[in-house]
């Protein structure tokens, strides 16, 4: 099938240096009242240029219509259906988009006295109560300010648990339609990653996780799994998956860019995953800002070792870039990092059942009113 260009497609894009024409200005600013010193007296020599940098001349309607041109360029939401990737498969609605630019939230200085940010800080608090329960674990950390910071993160916390428990564990396990942050988020956490086939119907092939883990289970420190997976299959083998790796001593980490499938009809906790990353750009239509504004938020499971008895695991981050940081309620952060993800070997091997309130921890359940300082679970 023979394809078409856009006349815009078909027309060859030119650079904003092309545009430039020696002379012209964006703007003429009018003559100061401050006398004028030399650069060498203001800047050390050192530091100065020995020639102008090379930046384009143009005038700021050109400047406009050529950033413009190059914005209708793109493809997007509001032209056409994206039939690709995870990562598309939402739509922001235009109220959301106003809301999270009011200037309660957009302007929020990130060094605010909590005193002054009680509305933010009611947000934060409620949205990590909301994810808690959302994906039927206990503890959430909103600091991870990107989608492959939360898989970094998860991953160690997963670190963590293991050296609490004085393992040295080396392998992460990965499907081979696992996302590409998956395994380079193993490498930056000082894992191997190792492979795992997938079968006909488009999840985890049994056979070959059970001869991965078999070559040696002291070995395997995760499983980084995304259910329904890049191919869309939800996988039925998820109990069977999740008792192997308990087994063998790992965690079960959930990458959480196609939870909006399941949101509501399953929680990745009842699952047995131990730690989840959860994209809010994605499922929570939070504006994605592009490159690191991929916030992640992480829903944990706590243990039952001693070092986690009486800590909680602290909130840094809200949903945008601006809010206040908090103090963490814990004095050792490996220590509550560990005790966070401490829930490897805990699911039976049975199919999973729901977490109920009525077994979940005290500090899972709180009033509606919320804390006067940065929130923590």
């Amino acid at each position: 099938m023979a394809l078409t260009e856009t006349p815009m497609q078909a027309e060859r894009a030119r650079t904003i240096f092309e545009k430039s024409k020696e002379g012209r200005r964006a703007a003429a600013l009018p003559a100061t009242e401050v006398p004028e010193k030399p650069l060498a007296e203001l800047i050390p020599s050192k530091l100065l240029r020995s020639e102008p940098p090379r930046l384009p001349e143009i005038a700021e309607p050109e400047i406009v219509r050529h950033y413009n041109r190059l914005s209708r360029r793109n493809f997007d939401l509001d032209s056409g259906f994206y039939p690709l990737g995870s990562c598309t498969m939402k739509h922001n609605p235009r109220l959301n988009e106003r809301v999270a630019a009011l200037p309660g939230h957009a302007r929020l200085h990130p060094a605010q006295d909590p005193k002054r940010a009680q509305g933010a800080l009611e947000l934060m608090w409620l949205l990590q109560e909301s994810l808690g329960e959302i994906c039927g674990l206990p503890h959430v950390s909103l600091q991870p300010s990107a989608g492959s910071h939360g898989e970094l993160a998860g991953l160690l916390l997963t670190r963590a648990y293991h050296a609490d428990r004085n393992e040295v564990r080396t392998k992460v396990l990965a499907p081979d339609t696992s996302h590409g942050t998956n395994p380079a988020s193993v490498t930056m956490a000082g894992y191997t990653v190792v492979k795992v086939a997938t079968n006909d119907q488009g999840g985890v092939e049994m056979d070959d996780l059970r001869a991965k883990i078999a070559e040696d289970p002291d070995d395997v420190a995760c499983l980084m799994l995304t259910n329904p997976n890049t191919l869309g299959v939800f996988d039925e083998n998820i109990a069977e998956i999740a008792r192997l790796i308990h087994e063998a001593g790992g965690t079960l980490y959930y990458d959480g860019a196609n939870l909006n499938a399941v949101m509501g009809h399953s929680r990745p906790g009842d699952m047995g995953f131990d730690i989840v990353h959860v994209n809010l750009h994605k499922s929570f239509s939070q504006p994605h800002g592009g490159a690191g504004r991929e916030p992640a938020r992480l829903p944990s499971l706590t243990g039952s070792s001693p070092s986690c008895r009486g800590r909680r695991w602290s909130v840094a981050r809200a949903p945008t870039a601006t809010a206040p940081a908090s103090t963490s309620t814990s004095s050792d952060p490996s220590q509550s990092a560990a005790c966070a993800a401490s829930r490897a070997t805990s699911v039976s091997s049975s199919a999973p059942t729901p977490t109920s309130s009525a077994s979940a921890p005290t500090a899972w359940r709180r009033p509606r009113r919320p804390p006067s300082s940065t929130p923590t679970t």
